[in-house]
Protein backbone atom coordinates (compact mmCIF):
# COMPACT_ATOMS: atom_id res chain seq x y z
CA UNK A 1 0.00 0.00 0.00
CA UNK A 2 2.93 2.34 0.49
CA UNK A 3 3.00 4.96 3.19
CA UNK A 4 2.38 8.68 3.57
CA UNK A 5 -0.60 10.86 2.71
CA UNK A 6 -1.54 8.80 -0.34
CA UNK A 7 -1.91 5.47 1.41
CA UNK A 8 -5.17 3.68 2.21
CA UNK A 9 -6.27 0.63 4.18
CA UNK A 10 -7.57 -2.45 2.35
CA UNK A 11 -11.14 -3.36 3.31
CA UNK A 12 -9.80 -6.93 3.13
CA UNK A 13 -6.78 -8.70 1.64
CA UNK A 14 -6.59 -12.07 -0.09
CA UNK A 15 -2.90 -12.92 0.28
CA UNK A 16 -1.09 -15.05 -2.31
CA UNK A 17 -0.50 -17.81 0.25
CA UNK A 18 -4.19 -17.93 1.17
CA UNK A 19 -5.24 -18.08 -2.48
CA UNK A 20 -2.73 -20.81 -3.35
CA UNK A 21 -3.74 -22.80 -0.27
CA UNK A 22 -7.42 -22.54 -1.20
CA UNK A 23 -6.68 -23.65 -4.75
CA UNK A 24 -4.51 -26.55 -3.59
CA UNK A 25 -7.33 -27.81 -1.38
CA UNK A 26 -9.58 -27.95 -4.43
CA UNK A 27 -6.89 -29.59 -6.58
CA UNK A 28 -5.70 -32.07 -3.98
CA UNK A 29 -2.13 -30.75 -3.99
CA UNK A 30 0.12 -29.94 -1.00
CA UNK A 31 1.58 -26.54 -0.16
CA UNK A 32 4.70 -25.91 1.91
CA UNK A 33 5.42 -22.30 2.84
CA UNK A 34 7.93 -20.10 4.61
CA UNK A 35 7.27 -16.47 5.55
CA UNK A 36 10.76 -15.61 6.80
CA UNK A 37 12.61 -13.88 3.97
CA UNK A 38 15.88 -13.81 5.90
CA UNK A 39 16.16 -17.54 6.60
CA UNK A 40 17.74 -18.65 3.34
CA UNK A 41 18.60 -22.15 4.56
CA UNK A 42 15.00 -22.78 5.60
CA UNK A 43 13.84 -21.40 2.24
CA UNK A 44 16.08 -23.88 0.42
CA UNK A 45 14.86 -26.76 2.58
CA UNK A 46 11.25 -25.81 1.94
CA UNK A 47 11.73 -25.59 -1.84
CA UNK A 48 13.88 -28.68 -2.31
CA UNK A 49 12.16 -31.66 -3.91
CA UNK A 50 8.94 -29.81 -4.73
CA UNK A 51 7.29 -29.75 -8.17
CA UNK A 52 7.34 -25.96 -8.22
CA UNK A 53 8.72 -23.22 -5.98
CA UNK A 54 7.18 -19.74 -5.98
CA UNK A 55 9.35 -16.95 -4.58
CA UNK A 56 7.81 -13.59 -3.73
CA UNK A 57 9.88 -10.39 -3.70
CA UNK A 58 8.83 -6.80 -3.23
CA UNK A 59 9.91 -3.16 -3.35
CA UNK A 60 7.71 -0.49 -1.80
CA UNK A 61 7.75 3.30 -1.51
CA UNK A 62 5.92 6.23 0.02
CA UNK A 63 6.63 9.71 1.34
CA UNK A 64 7.82 11.58 4.44
CA UNK A 65 8.69 8.64 6.68
CA UNK A 66 11.70 6.32 6.77
CA UNK A 67 10.59 2.72 6.27
CA UNK A 68 13.15 -0.10 6.38
CA UNK A 69 15.93 2.44 5.88
CA UNK A 70 14.26 3.87 2.78
CA UNK A 71 13.95 7.62 3.30
CA UNK A 72 10.44 8.28 1.99
CA UNK A 73 10.94 6.81 -1.49
CA UNK A 74 13.18 3.95 -2.61
CA UNK A 75 16.95 4.20 -2.25
CA UNK A 76 17.68 2.05 -5.29
CA UNK A 77 16.20 -0.43 -7.75
CA UNK A 78 16.82 -3.55 -5.68
CA UNK A 79 14.26 -5.95 -4.24
CA UNK A 80 13.69 -5.52 -0.51
CA UNK A 81 14.28 -8.13 2.22
CA UNK A 82 17.31 -9.74 0.55
CA UNK A 83 15.08 -10.69 -2.37
CA UNK A 84 17.97 -11.50 -4.72
CA UNK A 85 19.57 -13.88 -2.20
CA UNK A 86 16.21 -15.51 -1.55
CA UNK A 87 15.62 -16.19 -5.25
CA UNK A 88 19.12 -17.60 -5.68
CA UNK A 89 18.78 -19.86 -2.65
CA UNK A 90 15.51 -21.34 -3.89
CA UNK A 91 16.56 -21.61 -7.55
CA UNK A 92 19.69 -23.48 -6.48
CA UNK A 93 17.57 -26.40 -5.25
CA UNK A 94 14.44 -26.27 -7.42
CA UNK A 95 14.48 -26.44 -11.22
CA UNK A 96 11.00 -24.96 -11.58
CA UNK A 97 11.26 -21.68 -9.69
CA UNK A 98 8.67 -18.99 -10.42
CA UNK A 99 9.44 -15.46 -9.24
CA UNK A 100 6.50 -13.19 -8.38
CA UNK A 101 7.26 -9.47 -8.07
CA UNK A 102 5.07 -6.99 -6.17
CA UNK A 103 6.58 -3.55 -6.62
CA UNK A 104 5.79 0.11 -7.17
CA UNK A 105 8.07 0.30 -10.21
CA UNK A 106 11.04 -1.35 -11.90
CA UNK A 107 13.64 -3.36 -10.04
CA UNK A 108 16.87 -4.73 -11.48
CA UNK A 109 16.52 -8.48 -12.12
CA UNK A 110 19.87 -9.24 -13.75
CA UNK A 111 21.27 -11.25 -10.83
CA UNK A 112 18.74 -14.04 -11.34
CA UNK A 113 16.64 -13.60 -14.48
CA UNK A 114 18.89 -15.87 -16.60
CA UNK A 115 19.22 -18.57 -13.94
CA UNK A 116 18.37 -21.87 -15.69
CA UNK A 117 16.03 -22.87 -12.87
CA UNK A 118 13.97 -19.66 -13.00
CA UNK A 119 11.21 -20.74 -15.36
CA UNK A 120 8.81 -17.79 -15.11
CA UNK A 121 8.51 -14.21 -13.91
CA UNK A 122 5.08 -12.89 -12.89
CA UNK A 123 5.14 -9.10 -12.53
CA UNK A 124 2.12 -8.33 -10.35
CA UNK A 125 2.84 -4.66 -9.67
CA UNK A 126 0.28 -3.42 -7.11
CA UNK A 127 -2.76 -5.70 -7.46
CA UNK A 128 -4.61 -4.56 -4.33
CA UNK A 129 -7.06 -6.43 -2.13
CA UNK A 130 -7.58 -9.35 -4.56
CA UNK A 131 -3.84 -9.85 -4.91
CA UNK A 132 -3.78 -13.58 -4.26
CA UNK A 133 -6.81 -14.50 -6.37
CA UNK A 134 -5.63 -12.51 -9.38
CA UNK A 135 -2.19 -14.11 -9.21
CA UNK A 136 -3.61 -17.63 -8.91
CA UNK A 137 -5.87 -17.02 -11.92
CA UNK A 138 -2.79 -16.32 -14.04
CA UNK A 139 -0.47 -18.96 -12.54
CA UNK A 140 -3.01 -21.75 -12.97
CA UNK A 141 -3.98 -20.69 -16.49
CA UNK A 142 -7.57 -19.77 -15.64
CA UNK A 143 -7.06 -16.30 -17.09
CA UNK A 144 -4.87 -15.23 -19.98
CA UNK A 145 -2.71 -12.32 -18.75
CA UNK A 146 -2.86 -9.15 -20.82
CA UNK A 147 -1.01 -6.63 -18.67
CA UNK A 148 1.69 -4.47 -20.26
CA UNK A 149 4.57 -2.70 -18.55
CA UNK A 150 3.89 1.04 -18.00
CA UNK A 151 7.64 1.58 -17.57
CA UNK A 152 10.94 0.16 -18.80
CA UNK A 153 12.85 -2.39 -16.74
CA UNK A 154 16.52 -1.62 -17.35
CA UNK A 155 19.50 -3.83 -16.71
CA UNK A 156 21.10 -1.29 -14.36
CA UNK A 157 20.11 1.84 -12.48
CA UNK A 158 22.65 3.62 -14.67
CA UNK A 159 20.51 2.87 -17.73
CA UNK A 160 17.95 5.46 -16.62
CA UNK A 161 18.15 9.17 -17.38
CA UNK A 162 17.13 10.24 -13.86
CA UNK A 163 19.33 9.51 -10.85
CA UNK A 164 18.72 9.51 -7.10
CA UNK A 165 20.16 12.55 -5.30
CA UNK A 166 21.69 11.17 -2.11
CA UNK A 167 22.75 14.56 -0.76
CA UNK A 168 20.83 16.12 2.11
CA UNK A 169 20.03 19.80 2.35
CA UNK A 170 17.59 21.94 4.27
CA UNK A 171 17.61 24.45 1.45
CA UNK A 172 15.82 24.38 -1.88
CA UNK A 173 16.95 21.47 -4.02
CA UNK A 174 17.60 22.64 -7.56
CA UNK A 175 16.95 19.97 -10.17
CA UNK A 176 17.93 20.61 -13.79
CA UNK A 177 15.20 19.02 -15.88
CA UNK A 178 17.41 18.47 -18.90
CA UNK A 179 15.78 15.22 -20.06
CA UNK A 180 13.03 17.02 -21.95
CA UNK A 181 10.90 14.40 -23.70
CA UNK A 182 13.60 11.76 -23.34
CA UNK A 183 12.17 9.91 -20.34
CA UNK A 184 11.84 6.14 -19.82
CA UNK A 185 11.50 4.27 -23.14
CA UNK A 186 12.22 7.45 -25.10
CA UNK A 187 15.56 7.76 -23.33
CA UNK A 188 16.37 4.07 -23.84
CA UNK A 189 15.56 4.36 -27.55
CA UNK A 190 17.49 7.59 -28.09
CA UNK A 191 20.56 6.33 -26.21
CA UNK A 192 20.33 2.92 -27.91
CA UNK A 193 20.23 1.10 -24.56
CA UNK A 194 18.88 -2.45 -24.63
CA UNK A 195 16.47 -2.90 -21.72
CA UNK A 196 15.70 -6.15 -19.95
CA UNK A 197 11.97 -5.60 -20.56
CA UNK A 198 10.77 -2.64 -22.57
CA UNK A 199 7.85 -0.30 -22.04
CA UNK A 200 4.64 -1.95 -23.23
CA UNK A 201 6.02 -5.49 -22.90
CA UNK A 202 3.91 -8.38 -21.66
CA UNK A 203 3.46 -12.03 -22.54
CA UNK A 204 0.30 -13.99 -23.25
CA UNK A 205 -0.71 -17.64 -23.29
CA UNK A 206 -1.65 -17.09 -26.93
CA UNK A 207 -0.09 -15.54 -30.04
CA UNK A 208 -1.38 -12.73 -32.23
CA UNK A 209 -0.79 -11.77 -35.85
CA UNK A 210 -0.81 -8.19 -37.17
CA UNK A 211 -1.46 -7.50 -40.88
CA UNK A 212 -2.93 -5.21 -43.57
CA UNK A 213 -2.03 -1.74 -42.28
CA UNK A 214 -4.07 1.08 -43.83
CA UNK A 215 -3.47 4.80 -43.16
CA UNK A 216 -6.07 7.27 -44.44
CA UNK A 217 -6.64 11.00 -43.99
CA UNK A 218 -4.90 14.32 -44.52
CA UNK A 219 -3.53 17.25 -42.55
CA UNK A 220 -5.88 20.28 -42.55
CA UNK A 221 -4.63 23.25 -44.53
CA UNK A 222 -5.90 25.99 -42.21
CA UNK A 223 -3.31 27.58 -39.91
CA UNK A 224 -3.04 26.07 -36.42
CA UNK A 225 -4.21 28.07 -33.39
CA UNK A 226 -1.57 30.13 -31.63
CA UNK A 227 -0.85 31.67 -28.25
CA UNK A 228 -1.82 30.94 -24.69
CA UNK A 229 -4.14 27.96 -24.27
CA UNK A 230 -3.92 26.96 -27.92
CA UNK A 231 -3.17 23.34 -26.99
CA UNK A 232 -6.81 23.07 -25.86
CA UNK A 233 -8.26 24.34 -29.15
CA UNK A 234 -10.76 21.78 -30.54
CA UNK A 235 -9.28 21.96 -34.04
CA UNK A 236 -6.07 20.39 -32.73
CA UNK A 237 -7.86 17.36 -31.31
CA UNK A 238 -10.25 16.44 -34.11
CA UNK A 239 -9.25 13.18 -35.87
CA UNK A 240 -7.38 13.78 -39.14
CA UNK A 241 -5.92 10.32 -39.79
CA UNK A 242 -7.21 6.79 -39.24
CA UNK A 243 -4.77 3.92 -38.77
CA UNK A 244 -6.36 0.49 -39.14
CA UNK A 245 -5.06 -3.06 -39.33
CA UNK A 246 -6.13 -6.67 -38.92
CA UNK A 247 -5.44 -8.49 -35.66
CA UNK A 248 -5.81 -12.27 -35.38
CA UNK A 249 -5.48 -14.69 -32.47
CA UNK A 250 -3.26 -17.42 -33.95
CA UNK A 251 -2.95 -19.41 -30.73
CA UNK A 252 -5.17 -21.91 -28.93
CA UNK A 253 -6.20 -19.74 -25.96
CA UNK A 254 -8.67 -16.86 -25.88
CA UNK A 255 -7.29 -13.61 -24.52
CA UNK A 256 -6.57 -9.93 -24.89
CA UNK A 257 -3.87 -8.40 -27.04
CA UNK A 258 -2.72 -4.82 -26.44
CA UNK A 259 -1.68 -3.22 -29.75
CA UNK A 260 0.15 0.08 -29.44
CA UNK A 261 0.55 2.98 -31.88
CA UNK A 262 3.84 4.88 -32.04
CA UNK A 263 4.97 7.80 -34.18
CA UNK A 264 8.52 8.44 -35.38
CA UNK A 265 8.77 12.10 -36.36
CA UNK A 266 11.14 13.62 -38.95
CA UNK A 267 14.76 14.03 -37.75
CA UNK A 268 14.44 17.81 -38.02
CA UNK A 269 12.16 17.83 -34.96
CA UNK A 270 14.85 16.31 -32.69
CA UNK A 271 12.10 14.25 -31.12
CA UNK A 272 12.47 10.88 -29.38
CA UNK A 273 12.77 8.01 -31.88
CA UNK A 274 9.29 6.71 -31.01
CA UNK A 275 6.38 8.32 -29.17
CA UNK A 276 3.29 6.43 -28.00
CA UNK A 277 0.10 7.89 -29.43
CA UNK A 278 -2.50 5.21 -28.74
CA UNK A 279 -3.22 1.70 -27.48
CA UNK A 280 -6.14 -0.68 -27.10
CA UNK A 281 -7.05 -3.95 -25.39
CA UNK A 282 -8.67 -6.37 -27.84
CA UNK A 283 -10.23 -9.71 -26.84
CA UNK A 284 -10.13 -12.50 -29.40
CA UNK A 285 -11.01 -16.17 -29.37
CA UNK A 286 -8.65 -18.65 -31.06
CA UNK A 287 -8.57 -18.09 -34.86
CA UNK A 288 -10.76 -15.00 -34.47
CA UNK A 289 -9.69 -11.78 -36.20
CA UNK A 290 -10.89 -8.19 -36.16
CA UNK A 291 -10.05 -4.78 -37.57
CA UNK A 292 -8.49 -2.42 -35.02
CA UNK A 293 -8.49 1.33 -35.65
CA UNK A 294 -6.66 4.25 -34.07
CA UNK A 295 -7.40 7.93 -34.62
CA UNK A 296 -4.64 10.51 -34.95
CA UNK A 297 -5.33 14.19 -34.39
CA UNK A 298 -3.39 17.19 -35.58
CA UNK A 299 -2.09 17.52 -32.03
CA UNK A 300 -0.74 13.93 -32.13
CA UNK A 301 1.32 14.81 -35.21
CA UNK A 302 2.46 18.25 -34.08
CA UNK A 303 5.47 19.66 -32.25
CA UNK A 304 5.55 22.95 -30.36
CA UNK A 305 7.36 25.70 -32.27
CA UNK A 306 8.88 28.00 -29.66
CA UNK A 307 9.43 30.79 -32.21
CA UNK A 308 5.97 30.91 -33.76
CA UNK A 309 4.24 29.78 -30.54
CA UNK A 310 2.21 27.21 -32.47
CA UNK A 311 1.65 23.46 -32.58
CA UNK A 312 2.89 22.69 -36.07
CA UNK A 313 2.92 19.48 -38.10
CA UNK A 314 6.56 19.08 -39.17
CA UNK A 315 7.47 18.82 -42.84
CA UNK A 316 8.74 15.45 -43.98
CA UNK A 317 7.87 11.82 -43.33
CA UNK A 318 6.34 10.75 -40.04
CA UNK A 319 6.52 6.99 -39.61
CA UNK A 320 3.51 5.23 -38.12
CA UNK A 321 4.30 2.03 -36.21
CA UNK A 322 1.82 -0.52 -34.89
CA UNK A 323 3.54 -2.57 -32.22
CA UNK A 324 3.13 -5.15 -29.47
CA UNK A 325 5.55 -3.14 -27.31
CA UNK A 326 7.86 -0.17 -27.70
CA UNK A 327 10.48 -2.50 -29.22
CA UNK A 328 8.29 -5.13 -30.86
CA UNK A 329 7.23 -3.35 -34.07
CA UNK A 330 4.79 -5.31 -36.22
CA UNK A 331 3.58 -2.91 -38.95
CA UNK A 332 4.75 0.44 -40.28
CA UNK A 333 3.68 3.10 -42.73
CA UNK A 334 4.34 6.74 -43.53
CA UNK A 335 2.46 10.02 -43.31
CA UNK A 336 4.12 12.46 -45.72
CA UNK A 337 3.71 16.19 -45.21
Amino acid sequence: MGWGSGTADYPYLVTPLDAITNRSAADGTRVFSLLDDNNLRAAARTAAGKDVAIVFVTADSGETYIVEFNAADRNNLQAWHHGVDLIKAVAAVNNNTIVVVHTVGPIVVEAWIDHPNVTALVWCGLPGQESGNSMVDVLYGDYNPSGRLPYTIGKSIDDYSAKVDYTFSLGIVRIPYTDGLFVDYRHFDAANITPRYEFGFGLSYSTFEYSQLIISGSVPTEPPPTGFGSSLHPSLHNPVFTVSFHLKNTGSVAGHETPQLYLSRPPSTQSPPYILRGFDSVFLHPSESTVVSFQLSRYDLSVWNVITQKWEVPRGDTRVIVAASSRDHRLSGVIAV
